[in-house]
């Protein structure tokens, strides 16, 4: 399969699977020698044809604890308990062993064989099927004590969603054993309700009295359908509650009537203030983020002490889709200081106080903004004629453990099953390591990835530990978070298409971190995600030949096509790239409805009341991207005013560091191409 495509030159690039395979292969035997056969022996194992004497110079390679998986897996009707007790002790504490164990467990659950499943169980089992699995082998066992029965019901209790079947069996063991009250079933009700599950309620009701059970169903069939009974419910806060629940349930799709049924209900048991705005919140939202007429009135409506952020953010937009500048003002002044002094809100109330005449106010808090480096605070340095701030971190004392933390067993696997595209299995063994590992090793490890080509660990694993812990000085380390590859294409193919590089390279950072093989739930392949339809399509344009979806995992390939289709959204789009940007995410049909509501709109404003949360912040995230990438290409960036509209001849700016007070040095220039034959990465980014 192949596609004739034409370079600068006039030469053809030309996709083959077959000529891409060798510098692949290539590349992974300059690694590791042994992994083209660790790959083999593991298809192999996963055909059901694995001969471990066929294989046997592989005993001591750090993946054949992954080999040993993959046939097991493939094996698991057969295998004896020994057997499978022998290798979860073998490689105990390493990722495959408990890969293995979570498959062990399932199987042995089918099977009963209770006792098998409680000598592989560890409490680290976090899945809720093998959690209730093990609760089964020890209610069979005869172990189901009281610590058994606090820990089944704390799960009861926390259950407001449908769990797994086999939890219905131990919920039923729980019962027989007088653990399961009438007091319990009502909390989990309780729970399901406010999470708008009526199948869980009904789960839940089974084992009540009659007359409690039959109330529980009706709560049930109320949030599923609005119903007249519910006027004679009992006036209790349970019932009120379920009510507002089902209203409010019934306005993310029909506002309109919720609103014309709330008063009935709210009357017949007697709604407090809390049950009312709970619909009433459900109301306004979902009228606003269609930004229907009755917008203003509905968010007025909502009393004051039911507002959160995302109410708060859409009373602004909704204001600002009217150009109502007073009302959008007036609508973050009551954001919460928190909300308020972030970046976006910071900039939209200075560009409002601008507006309205206070430009004193204005100027502070563009000065405010202007000290993040994120699309608002580029947007506010415009405002003011300032420099971009930027403060990157460029670590050099660590040197000394770098060695080491590429050493670690665990990372050599990860970095292994990476290069044979077993991305699953590698992120297990880097979640792993980088449970040990400390803030240094952490980083360390996430440039040992990136040597290989795995760039979008610096997205996943900076920024906080593990635990969950925030890093916030991490988000200084620029150059691991905006990785450039591909980069002698990407010049090559924006200077062909009269492209901005830096906003095809943050195209690809948003869309795959530098991950050619990256693909989509929806289909989307390659570096920039193109769908095989949309490749199809620009290349019959271009009068290239198509050489198939799957030539979309050449990174070539796909850059020359991403490039030209965004060339050709820019000029359907009036040469503006924030509407091009908002295009290439949400496709024609809603961004033409964008269009027709708010013409004319400034683009800041424009991006802003984008009704889509995905593609509004998709369209920020690239721009800012872009500014990123044009310091790493450049040294300095074209102004972000100036490149919403497509203006590549603008100014330009430079980047300060106020700690510093001193300009932000520009990295390295890179070579004219640091791509290596095969690197691979997942997908989606922050």
């Amino acid at each position: 399969m192949a596609g004739a495509l034409p370079s600068v030159s006039g030469t053809a690039l030309r996709w083959n699977p077959q000529a891409q395979a060798a510098p692949m292969a290539a590349t992974i035997v300059d690694a590791d020698p042994q992994l083209l056969r660790v790959r083999a022996a593991i298809e192999a194992a996963e055909r059901g044809d694995f001969d471990a004497a066929q294989y046997a110079d592989l005993a001591r390679h750090p993946l054949y604890a992954w080999i040993e998986y993959a046939n097991l897996r493939r094996n698991i009707d057969d295998v004896g308990a020994q057997q499978a007790q022998s290798f979860l002790t073998r490689y105990d504490g390493q990722a495959a062993a408990e890969a293995f164990r979570e498959i062990w467990i399932a199987e042995t659950s089918r099977r009963e064989d209770w006792a098998a499943l409680l000598a592989a169980w560890k409490p680290s089992v976090r899945r809720t099927e093998l959690r209730c699995a093990q609760w089964q082998a020890r209610r069979a066992l005869g172990r189901d004590d009281a610590q058994w029965t606090e820990e089944v019901q704390a799960l009861w209790r926390s259950a407001d969603e449908p769990l797994p079947s086999n939890c219905d069996t131990v919920f039923a063991a729980l019962a027989a054993k007088g653990g399961l009250t009438p007091e319990l079933r009502w909390q989990r009700i309780d729970a399901a309700a406010a999470a708008w599950q009526p199948a869980v309620m009904r789960s839940a009701a089974r084992g009540l009295p009659a007359d409690e059970a039959a109330l529980a169903n009706d709560y049930a069939a109320f949030l599923e359908a609005i119903h007249t009974r519910a006027l004679g419910w009992p006036k209790t806060e349970r019932s009120r509650r379920v009510a507002s629940y089902g209203l409010a349930r019934l306005a993310k799709s029909v506002p309109l009537a919720a609103e014309a049924q709330l008063p009935q209900y709210a009357q017949a048991l007697e709604f407090t203030e809390e049950d009312r705005a709970r619909v009433l919140y459900q109301i306004a939202l979902w009228t606003v983020a269609s930004y229907e007429p009755e917008s203003a009135q509905r968010l007025a409506a909502v009393p004051p002490s039911a507002y959160d952020e995302r109410l708060h953010e859409w009373r602004a937009r909704e204001a600002m889709a009217r150009s109502d500048w007073r009302a959008a003002l007036e609508a973050i002044r009551h954001m919460g200081e928190k909300q308020r002094g972030e970046s976006r809100w910071q900039y939209f109330e200075a560009r409002l106080a601008e507006l309205t005449g206070d430009r004193p106010t204005a100027q502070r808090l563009y000065r405010e903004a202007a000290n993040k480096p994120e699309f608002h605070g580029f947007l506010a340095a415009d405002r003011i004629d300032a420099p971009y701030t930027l403060c990157p971190w460029l670590p050099t004392d660590a040197d000394a453990q770098r060695e080491a933390v590429a050493r670690d067993p665990a990372l050599v696997r990860a970095v292994g099953l990476y290069r044979i595209d077993r991305r699953g299995w590698a992120t297990r063994e880097w979640d792993d390591a980088l449970r040990r590992f400390d803030d240094t090793q952490r980083r360390l490890a996430v440039e040992v990835a990136q040597s290989h080509g795995w760039f979008d660990r610096a997205v996943f694993a900076l920024g906080k530990t593990p635990a969950g812990e925030a890093r916030p000085d991490e988000s200084r380390l620029y150059t691991l978070r905006f990785p450039l590859h591909h980069d002698a294409t990407i010049r090559r193919e924006a200077a062909r298409n009269r492209l901005d590089p830096a906003w095809v390279a943050a195209e690809i950072r948003a869309e795959s971190v530098f991950d050619p093989r990256a693909r989509s739930g929806a289909n989307a392949m390659g570096l920039m995600q193109i769908l095989p339809g949309t490749g199809a399509t620009v290349a019959r344009t271009l009068g290239l030949d198509w050489g198939g979806a799957d030539s979309l995992y050449d990174p070539d390939t796909n850059i020359i096509l991403g490039t030209a289709y965004l060339r050709q959204l820019l000029d359907k789009y009036g040469g503006q790239p924030y509407q091009a940007i908002a295009g290439y995410n949400a496709g024609p049909t809603p961004l033409a409805r964008w269009q027709s509501q708010r013409p004319g709109m400034d683009p800041d404003f424009w991006i802003e009341t984008v009704s889509y949360k995905e593609t509004r912040d998709y369209v920020a995230r690239v721009l800012a991207f872009s500014v990123l990438y044009d310091w790493r290409l450049n040294g300095n960036a074209l102004a972000l005013t100036e490149r919403m509209r497509g203006r590549l001849d603008g100014p330009r700016k430079k980047f300060v560091c106020p700690l510093a007070a001193a300009p932000t040095p520009a990295p390295a220039t890179p070579p004219a191409s640091t791509t290596p034959a095969s690197p691979r990465t997942p997908t989606k980014s922050r």
